[in-house]
């Protein structure tokens, strides 16, 4: 479904993957064709790789914490500004084990970057465990990225 609707739009996708790992640009490619549609995935797991691949700045993660709205949005425009997509999708998140109060475990945040602008959602999967809270997330992610880009023109 993701690859016909990026198709019939002749868009590429990006993604900016934290907490998956890489598990959505790994979910989009294991499928035989995908590479009309699949630009690029940047798997921008601590600070400095969201900085430097991302231009996700210093000051937002020191003010904001990984895990937040701001990240996710500048995570998923720095991948739409550094690649050849029509749309990124960002994901950042706690899968677990862990957490704090603030940011308890299940709580990841997405966003989607188009040239029309970025959205942001936050999902509270809870504390299933990280292999569970991670597949949540890749499932979201890509039912976002299907969202996006039939909100382009």
């Amino acid at each position: 479904m993701l690859l016909d609707a990026f198709r019939a739009r002749n868009v590429m996708l990006a993604t900016a993957e934290s907490c998956t790992g890489g598990l959505v640009s790994g979910a989009v490619t294991a499928i035989a064709g995908s590479s009309d549609v699949f630009d690029r995935g940047f798997v921008t797991y601590s600070y400095p790789a969201k900085t430097a691949l991302l231009g996700v700045p210093e000051s937002m993660l020191a003010e904001h914490g990984a895990v937040s709205e701001p990240v996710a949005r500048a995570m998923a425009e720095g991948a739409l500004a550094r690649s050849d997509a029509g749309v990124a999708v960002a994901i950042t998140g706690v899968a677990g084990p862990g957490g704090s109060e603030a940011k308890p475990e299940g709580l990841v945040w997405f966003a989607t970057a188009t040239a029309a602008g970025t959205q942001a959602e936050r999902r509270d999967f809870g504390p299933l465990g990280r292999a569970v809270v991670r597949e949540r997330s890749v499932e979201t992610a890509l039912e976002l990225a299907i969202q996006a880009v039939g909100r382009l023109p």
